[in-house]
């Protein structure tokens, strides 16, 4: 029979087709991982209010730098005991895969359950500020219209969507140029403070001459100090989301966890000691927006960079927090805990485009809302819970897989520390605060056996929703990560 051009009937080459994978790429090399986690905590905090841990240590310069350091350390910490996991088990889902491999299916589910409302919230409150620095240079002193914010964000929470939909290589991009705008933002403002004090005047010395002399706080109040400093440093364990997508992860992920958490420490101390060089205890605690203070004290002229800044620096975090976030769906969906079309891959692309529609669609719904504090306070509370389980499962993995391949190994107490740490911090706002919100979230946690029961665990189905899943299918143009590259429905 005669051939069409550019066709092939060698029953080689049909076999190589019928068995070609869709599956992720290995394209994020190492300094694509560092932009990706000092983008993920590097966001409006450190620009906008870093006044939490100054208020809460009664003005008291010296206690307030200890804790910016030590909540360093102790995100150092919980980023190298996610080292281990990542390196030994390099997978798309992070924290789900983790406990699912240490603590089972249930505590998994549990956590993806939690996740797939907590984690679009936390990208909803993102969007919504970034909407507020990017439009309000526009009106003045008059606040921007709550609509126009709300449609400015939905249009940045769908760019960034299809963006990280279609391509990996793009994405990594984007979070690499933003991370770098913003580490320009933070060394002008680092280096700014320096030049200060190194010529600076002597009511200037006098603050860091005895920084320990002002009132020393009690023990609840530098926790809460402590709370409001780990929190500023939320999104280290952003890295082992890109796991399965890592160039040679056993040597990637610790390699780049050992330089970009220091660097954010460093960094933050920095910007602190610029801010105290300029500004007074009282002046940073009263700032609605510190850096901007800052910059109309130090550079009047280009005083607009700062807020442009920290535009720039929720924009990154953002792109981050997403690309994360359609990773934890596309793992849940391969462990069955979430509709199996989530973890399928764009044919072209091989990328998790139906787990980033799924996230992003959930992200939108958030926007709706005008306030989103008590979500927030809910993901910081959730997250610190899901940061103990993960370390536990680390420490039964060392007792139960002893043989495991751990291209890197933690010291064992440090995984004992971030769970004992990891406790203390979801009790005590539980035993400090009479907010009956957390209580709603330990509530909101269990509804999730409602959910686990008949679908999972008695793997309850419905033979409508294949349909649904073929259809659906076809039009995005997905395959399942394991399955050929041609469509299982034709």
């Amino acid at each position: 029979k005669k051939m069409g051009k550019g066709k092939s009937n060698d029953p080689r080459d049909l076999k190589r087709k019928e068995h070609t994978k869709i599956e992720l790429k290995r394209n994020i090399g190492y300094f694509d991982g560092v932009s990706f986690i000092i983008g993920s905590i590097v966001g409006a905090g450190i620009f906008v209010s870093p006044t939490g841990v100054l208020k809460h240590s009664l003005l008291n310069v010296g206690i307030a730098l200890v804790i910016w350091t030590a909540s360093g350390l102790v995100s150092l910490m919980g980023s190298l005991c996610y080292a281990e996991l990542g390196a030994a088990l390099p997978f798309s889902g992070g924290e789900y895969d983790h406990i699912k491999r240490g603590l089972g299916s249930l505590p998994a589910f549990v956590f993806i359950w939690t996740s797939t409302f907590t984690k679009p919230a936390s990208n909803a409150a993102r969007a919504l500020l970034f909407a507020e620095y990017a439009a309000q240079p526009f009106y003045g002193i008059c606040p921007a219209p709550e609509v126009l914010k709300k449609c400015l964000a939905l249009a940045v929470l769908w760019s960034l969507g299809i963006l990280n939909g279609r391509s990996v290589k793009m994405a990594a991009w984007v979070q690499t140029v933003f991370t770098l705008l913003k580490v320009v933002a933070l060394s002008v403002i680092a280096v700014g403070g320096i030049v200060l004090l190194v010529g600076g005047r002597k009511e200037t010395l006098a603050r860091f001459e005895d920084v320990f002399s002002s009132e020393i706080p009690n023990a609840s109040q530098v926790a809460e100090a402590f709370f409001q400093g780990l929190y500023a440093y939320g999104g280290w364990w952003s890295l082992n989301y890109l796991a399965e997508e890592m160039k040679n992860p056993s040597r990637n992920i610790p390699l780049t966890v050992m330089t970009a958490v220091p660097a954010v420490i460093v960094f933050y101390l920095l910007v602190n000691i610029s801010y105290l060089t300029v500004l007074t205890p009282k002046e940073i605690v009263s700032s609605v927006a510190v850096a901007v203070t800052w910059a109309d004290r130090v550079i009047p002229s280009v005083a607009w960079i700062i807020p442009f800044s920290v535009a720039v620096s929720i924009f990154g975090a953002l792109n981050s927090s997403m690309f994360t976030l359609g990773r934890l769906s596309y793992a849940g969906s391969q462990s069955g805990h979430l509709p199996v079309l989530i973890s399928m891959l764009n044919v072209h692309s091989c990328t998790p485009a139906p787990a980033m529609i799924f996230s992003t669609i959930i992200a939108s719904i958030f926007i709706i809302p005008s306030d989103l504090i008590m979500l927030t306070n809910y993901f910081g509370f959730s997250a610190w819970l899901m940061i103990g389980m993960t370390c536990a499962s680390l420490i039964v993995l060392r007792y139960r897989e002893p043989h495991l391949h751990r291209p890197y190994k933690v010291f064992l107490p440090i995984p004992f520390v971030m769970v004992a740490m990891s406790s203390y911090l979801v009790l005590a706002p539980i035993v400090w605060s009479t907010n009956l919100h957390y209580v709603y979230g330990f509530l909101f946690m269990l509804g999730s056996l409602i959910v686990y029961l008949p679908f999972v665990h008695f793997k309850l189905h419905f033979a409508f929703l294949d349909k649904i899943t073929c259809h659906l299918q076809l039009l995005l143009e997905v395959s399942p990560a394991d399955g050929s590259a041609e469509s299982k429905c034709e």
